[in-house]
């Protein structure tokens, strides 16, 4: 019971890096630490995307991830958000000369974009924190569609 409450008010962050220099990684996990704190908003970090609202894409999508970031999406339950951090997930960014497919964007839709090789945690931060209540309002929908 108090599960299922904190749970409908949290957010809760798939990060899955397709191939870039892990710059954009360790400015996430720096959302975790003391300084940003990241939980205290309610966002919550999990490995696995079937429990995901929001999924953290890094790196520029590889050849060899184009097919898996797409299974990953479809595995993804609604409201399958998806935010593409940094440059490389936007562009490719240093990689796009090399054995890539492109941007996020060009594998499955994104619905938000944070620039910048890397971007700092407090974008980060804000850029999930703006796309939660959209989360939240979806999640809410399905559960009370679920209910009825």
């Amino acid at each position: 019971m108090v599960k299922e409450f904190l749970r409908k008010r949290s957010i809760h962050v798939c990060v899955i890096n397709t191939g870039g220099c892990n710059g954009c990684d360790i400015e996430i996990v720096a959302c975790l630490a003391p300084r940003y704190d990241i939980e205290q908003y309610g966002i919550y970090v999990h490995n696995n995307p079937r429990e995901a609202d929001v999924l953290l894409i890094t790196g520029p999508v590889t050849l060899q991830w184009a097919e898996r970031l797409k299974e990953i999406y479809e595995k993804t339950p609604e409201p399958k958000i998806v935010v593409a951090v940094g440059a490389c997930a936007l562009s490719g960014g240093i990689f796009k000369e090399g054995h890539v497919v492109g941007g996020v964007d060009k594998v499955i839709p994104v619905d938000a974009k944070i620039p910048g090789c890397p971007p700092r945690p407090s974008e980060i931060i804000e850029t999930i924190l703006k796309v939660a209540p959209k989360a939240i309002a979806m999640r809410e929908k399905k559960l009370k569609n679920r209910d009825e």
